[in-house]
């Protein structure tokens, strides 16, 4: 099962920490999990579909217009 932010936000290791850093440690956690074994190709990918989604794909695509050539297939996040 996948996990959620909720399931994070929930975790018992992060409960002692300030709302706003266990917030961000939870999304932390939840793109490490999404992103695990990716390439780099894939990493950057994720990364330029999640932008897409937030800011709309003309300014995503305005905004992260770089060489892709340099993107290799190295494993991300091992």
């Amino acid at each position: 099962m996948k996990k959620t932010i909720d399931d994070y936000l929930n975790d018992p290791d992060l409960a002692n920490e300030p709302s706003a850093l266990r917030e961000v440690h939870a999304a932390r956690l939840l793109i490490q999990d999404e992103t695990k074994g990716m390439t780099a190709a894939e990493h950057t990918a994720y990364f330029r579909g999640s932008a897409a989604r937030l800011l709309g794909e003309e300014t995503a695509a305005r905004l992260l217009a770089t060489d892709n050539s340099r993107a290799s297939d190295a494993t991300v996040n091992g």
